[in-house]
């Protein structure tokens, strides 16, 4: 009974231990993963890839802002006093001219205020006229009786009253002229007040445009207004301006004058040129952002205000840059890197750090002698030192 379970417990010790002698065996006959170049056991199969030449050329930071269109110039149109609308000349997207009339107010009210300023005009006239006669009557006495003084006929008496009646009639004229005055400067204002009822579209003379486009209508015919209540909006749509905003890691590359190109959803078919305008210096506290303003020629109108645009300006560009399509880069152990194919057909993982990228080329910095083919399809079959077959597409 003791022999029975010594047979059975040595052959199996004893293939335990063989098995382990040929594990360790095939451990150190493997290849060092971590030494670069060691390449894969002979005979191992190659990994089909697709590769592309490292280029040197010109390379872009351009980046894409999303924004909105605004006129270049924009005000309301309202009237000075109060009053009822009693016509409107344009409606909206009509073109406006400087000093077009646009709208009336019915002026009843005021019609009768000049018409009755007038009248008194005339009257404060005809005083005006009464009192020169009768200045030149007194004027006439005064003198008859100073020459019969003279003579020693007309008493003093009589000269003192002939005196004091002409430099009466001296201050009657002045206070008729000073009348006349007063009532020409009130026909002036009745006149100004009539004038208010008509609606003007009146915008400075800089050299801007002279003809502008009603963006919006607020008033119906026979709405009833107080003074400034906005009546229509007038806009300058023969330029209008892209806002965006931007964080401060593209602030400082963003200058003015600089060129942009902008794409509006709208037009699809469409691209605009202009160029930065303005830029704000001060950050919104809320978002950390700049607002930026883009001038867009419009002299055909397409753009309107309010539409989405998306604007891309060059940042940054790097001249006789080291370039390999996007495509090849690879993340391994945190770290970005290429494949390069070596003269003996096995792929060398080169770590590399990555600069501009533009239209799928990315800007290598780092090494800067970096050179031949690399991979761009099949990375993730590989590990440094695979064994490649480069194939191409027929």
């Amino acid at each position: 009974m003791s022999q029975r379970p010594r047979r059975v417990v040595l052959p199996l010790v004893l293939l335990i231990l063989l098995a382990g002698l040929g594990w360790m065996t095939y451990q150190v006959l493997q290849p060092d993963p971590q030494q670069p170049g060691t390449g894969r056991p002979a005979g191992s199969p190659s990994v089909a890839v697709h590769a592309a030449p490292v280029e040197v050329g010109v390379v872009r930071d351009i980046r894409t802002f999303s924004g909105t269109l605004t006129p270049r110039a924009q005000f309301d149109v309202a009237p000075k006093i109060s009053g009822r609308v009693e016509k409107l000349f344009v409606d909206v997207g009509d073109p406006v001219r400087r000093g077009q009339l646009v709208a009336q107010l019915e002026d009843a009210e005021f019609v009768q205020q000049m018409e009755q300023t007038r009248a008194e005009l005339a009257v404060a006239r005809a005083n005006l006229e009464e009192a020169r006669s009768e200045l030149d009557i007194a004027e006439k006495e005064f003198v008859r009786i100073e020459s019969l003084r003279g003579q020693m006929v007309a008493s003093q008496a009589e000269l003192d009253l002939s005196q004091s009646r002409y430099l009466a009639q001296q201050s009657r004229l002045r206070v008729a002229e000073a009348q006349v005055e007063q009532r020409q400067a009130a026909l002036r204002a009745a006149e100004v007040r009539l004038s208010y009822a008509r609606i003007e579209a009146a915008w400075p003379e800089n050299g801007e445009q002279n003809l502008r486009i009603v963006g919006e209508r607020f008033v119906d015919e026979g709405t009833t207004l107080s003074a400034n209540s906005p009546m229509l909006s007038v806009l300058d749509i023969s330029a209008v301006r892209a806002i965006f905003h931007v964080t401060e890691r593209d602030y400082a590359r963003i200058r003015v004058g600089q060129q942009a190109f902008v794409t509006v959803d709208a037009l699809p078919d469409h691209s605009f040129e202009g160029h930065v305008a303005r830029i704000a210096p001060i950050f919104r506290e809320a978002s950390r952002q700049a607002r930026v303003e883009l001038e867009l020629p419009n002299p055909e109108g397409l753009m309107k205000p309010g539409m989405f645009v998306r604007a891309r300006l060059e940042l940054s560009r790097a001249e006789n840059a080291v370039l390999v399509p996007s495509a090849a880069l690879v993340r391994r152990d945190g770290r970005q890197g290429v494949f390069v194919i070596q003269e003996d057909d096995t792929a060398r993982l080169i770590a590399v750090r990555v600069g501009i990228s533009e239209e799928g080329m990315s800007q290598i910095l780092e090494p800067e002698d970096l050179s031949g083919d690399v991979v761009t399809l099949g990375q993730h079959l590989l590990e440094d030192g695979s064994t490649v077959r480069i194939v191409t597409d027929n």
